[in-house]
């Protein structure tokens, strides 16, 4: 049962770098290896960039809790994308991105990830944003299912760097309720 879903605050880097390390492993294609992961895990999404992350003012984490404990994060990153594929593929301007959206696994299929979305979108459109976009690893059948039912569609490619390896992206967007 989820508790809260809030807009995280300083105080939070420790738990959202908890869920991070928990979940990002569920996002990587089979063929990552454990190393790439820790390494992505130690330089991305420790507790100091975190800590980063929310003093940018140009970005918003959204946290979910249950019964006190983080179970699910989202960051959205406000304004126009820096990738050149990216800014080719997207149609809605001005943009935001979806950069994360995790839940702990004990916690799919609870409706965590529906409110983390939720409030992601509110999030982006209070910035001013027409649309948002996001990138998918190709091979994460489960995510892209779960994109296209809140109502993102493919519209490009874009490659993203995990341990050495550069892996394949789907760039989905969607526009913003208004």
């Amino acid at each position: 049962m989820i508790e809260t879903i809030r807009t995280a605050v300083p105080a939070d880097a420790p738990a959202l770098a908890g869920v991070a390390a928990a979940t990002f492993a569920l996002a990587c294609p089979p063929h990552t290896t454990e190393e790439a992961k820790a390494h992505f895990i130690a330089t991305v999404l420790s507790e100091d960039r975190f800590a980063d992350y929310l003093a940018d003012p140009g970005r918003v984490l959204v946290l979910a809790e249950s019964e006190g404990e983080a179970v699910g994060y989202t960051m959205v990153n406000l304004g126009e994308p820096e990738d050149g594929d990216v800014r080719a593929a997207i149609r809605i301007r001005p943009t935001s991105e979806l950069s994360k959206c995790y839940v702990l696994a004990g916690h799919h299929g609870a409706g965590v990830a529906a409110g983390l979305m939720a409030a992601s979108l509110d999030a982006a459109a209070a910035s001013g944003a027409q649309g948002i976009w996001l990138g998918v690893n190709e091979e994460n059948e489960r995510a892209k299912r779960f994109y296209a039912k809140h109502g993102f569609e493919r519209v490009g490619t874009k490659q993203f760097l995990v341990g050495g390896r550069l892996e394949d992206d789907w760039v989905m967007e969607r526009p913003l309720p208004r």
